[in-house]
């Protein structure tokens, strides 16, 4: 215990803004981050699992499906001048944002902008959120949607390490999230130049 306190006494330099640093932030506050994990889909029927990385940075995100072996399977890069969905084929379409992307190309009921709301635990109008006793989301209610969250860690601020995604009529996402980044201040607001 006692080199415990003597380490985290000692000062360390500062990272390089290049570098992602770990996420120790108030949820609302999260604006630019990236994430990596792993997914299961069910929709229509039919069952997706994969790996996911996302980079978030205001109105820009670029957003990787993997198989579960790292093949690439879809890219979606998106930003306030549009949204782009590459598949592993090669094949592009485009949209004028992330969302009508998923759900023209895909067909999934899922918004990008949604999920990203989600995840950082922010309660859209007229939905019913339930919080543990350290005040984090726990259970999520909105329209037909139903959101259940867990964690890691028995920090207040944690973000979650699991959401468990479920609509009525049949569609169903897991996310296991292996790690978040918050993105360094001088790159977080670039798309608001």
């Amino acid at each position: 215990m006692v080199g415990v306190l003597v380490l985290s006494a000692c000062v360390t330099p500062p990272l390089p803004a290049s570098v992602p640093v770990p996420i120790a932030v108030e949820r609302n506050g999260l604006d630019a981050f990236s994430l990596s994990g792993r997914f299961s889909m069910r929709h229509e029927g039919k069952s997706y699992v994969g790996q996911l990385t996302w980079r978030h940075d205001g109105a820009d995100n670029e957003l990787v499906l993997s198989s579960p072996l790292g093949q690439g399977l879809a890219e979606i890069i998106s930003d306030s001048g549009g949204a782009r969905l590459t598949g592993s084929d090669g094949r592009s379409q485009t949209a004028a944002n992330a969302d009508e992307l998923l759900q023209s190309a895909l067909a999934y009921p899922l918004s990008l902008s949604q999920l990203l709301d989600w995840l950082r635990g922010r309660n859209p109008d007229h939905g019913k959120m339930v919080r543990d006793a350290l005040g984090r989301p726990l259970h999520l209610s909105h329209e037909d949607w139903r959101i259940d969250y867990d964690y890691d860690s028995d920090d207040p601020q944690a973000l979650p390490g699991r959401l468990f995604v479920e609509r009525e009529g049949g569609f169903t996402l897991r996310l296991r999230i292996d790690q978040w980044q918050r993105l360094p201040a001088d790159t977080a607001g670039d798309s608001a130049k």
